[in-house]
């Protein structure tokens, strides 16, 4: 006899202020456990030392987490010179001290941000999560052992610098999925000649959502002190995939699709993933693929919802 997952459905998605000093996982089984849900993952994990936009998908969201860790993403990083450390942050041993003995004008740290914007090869932390023979590199790292890591291409669409004071720079980054701020960060005092780590990191963007969208663990555990539902601070699966193009159906095409089966339409041109809606809102998710003087609709990723027919 098979085992009932334990708790209750919830579908949709909710987007954390994930505070300092904590993991993403810890925060999701925290959230998980006040909503009572029996199906939740997160959408990329942020370092304890970093805080800010963490989306936690419930239920049928969990289908399109993969498209949100795809997804730019967009921080805040503050950087200190003169300092390297084993981690690329603050959370670890120094293994270099140096003089900041280079020029901090604007104009200077100007060019020095340029050679970083746009499209760039960057070399990934050995304290990240990336998996050489099935661990992560961090396992590796804490065990001493230095893993070969190939220069991957990242796109910097936004290198903002904010601020500067004393040996700190403050910088806005807006970035594509796979970028490293600690390994940005660090190339940066590389080229500076002084070295560099993030002291402190905050995401400020994810998947289409920002810090104006969030919610603190503390409110979420008020609101359930006082005996109010939760579910009403839950968005939509499709907030997340605004980037999509939408394609309504009706009728046999739309009941095709919620069956699974692929659907030709006319006097469309989308490539790609799309957005499908019925007559009771988001269906899912369907690859468009031209086919002749139409569109062949593949259906990737669907929703449950009996009343869409």
């Amino acid at each position: 006899m098979s085992r009932r997952r334990k708790g209750r459905e919830v579908n949709g998605i909710l987007v954390i202020d994930k505070p300092q000093g904590v993991t993403s996982n810890g925060i999701l089984q925290q959230v998980k456990r006040l909503y009572g849900a029996a199906k939740a993952g997160h959408t990329g994990a942020l370092d304890p030392l970093a805080t800010g936009v963490l989306p936690l998908c419930f239920g049928e969201a969990t289908k399109f987490s993969q498209m949100m860790l795809d997804s730019d993403k967009a921080y805040i990083a503050t950087a200190r010179l003169g300092v390297r450390t084993e981690t690329g942050d603050s959370e670890g041993a120094v293994v270099e001290e140096k003089p900041v003995e280079v020029d901090l004008s604007a104009d200077h740290l100007e060019s020095v941000l340029d050679g970083f914007r746009g499209n760039i090869q960057q070399v990934p932390s050995m304290y990240s999560a990336l998996k050489h023979k099935g661990r992560p590199l961090y396992e590796y790292a804490r065990e001493g052992i230095e893993v070969e890591r190939p220069a991957r291409p990242v796109t910097i669409y936004e290198l903002t610098l904010l601020a500067v004071r004393d040996n700190e720079l403050d910088i806005a980054v807006s970035c594509t999925k796979g970028t490293y701020i600690r390994s940005l960060v660090e190339d940066i005092g590389a080229v500076l000649g002084c070295g560099a780590h993030v002291t402190a990191l905050r995401r400020t963007m994810a998947s289409g959502f920002t810090l104006d969208s969030a919610h603190k663990v503390p409110e979420l555990e008020a609101m359930r002190e006082r005996g109010e539902s939760l579910d009403g601070l839950l968005v939509a699966p499709d907030a997340a995939l605004s980037m999509f193009p939408e394609v309504k159906l009706a009728g046999p095409s739309l009941v095709s699709i919620l069956n699974g089966q692929p659907v030709r339409i006319t006097g469309q041109s989308q490539q790609g993933f799309v957005r499908v809606y019925g007559n009771e809102g988001f269906v899912g998710l369907a690859e468009a693929i031209t086919e002749g003087e139409g569109v062949k609709l593949v259906p990737r990723r669907l929703v449950k919802n009996s009343d869409q027919r």
